[in-house]
């Protein structure tokens, strides 16, 4: 009885990959609530910097 026990691989499989897919969900929500915080940031400065980079070459008169 006990080698049919340890002989059932296909649960304990499906146990690891649920417990897998467990860690990474949470990693994953973890690092977005991480992010949302400073992404609108980091959206608002590139924003900047292209705006400053079209603003500088629209003063300029482009390739003359």
């Amino acid at each position: 009885m006990k080698m049919k026990f340890l002989g059932n691989k296909r649960g304990q499989n499906t146990v690891e990959y649920l417990l897998m897919l467990t860690v990474v969900v949470g990693v994953v929500l973890i690092a977005g609530m991480a992010l949302k915080k400073y992404m609108p940031t980091l959206f608002n400065q590139i924003q900047g910097m292209v705006s400053g980079a079209a603003g500088s070459l629209g003063s300029s008169g482009g390739n003359n």
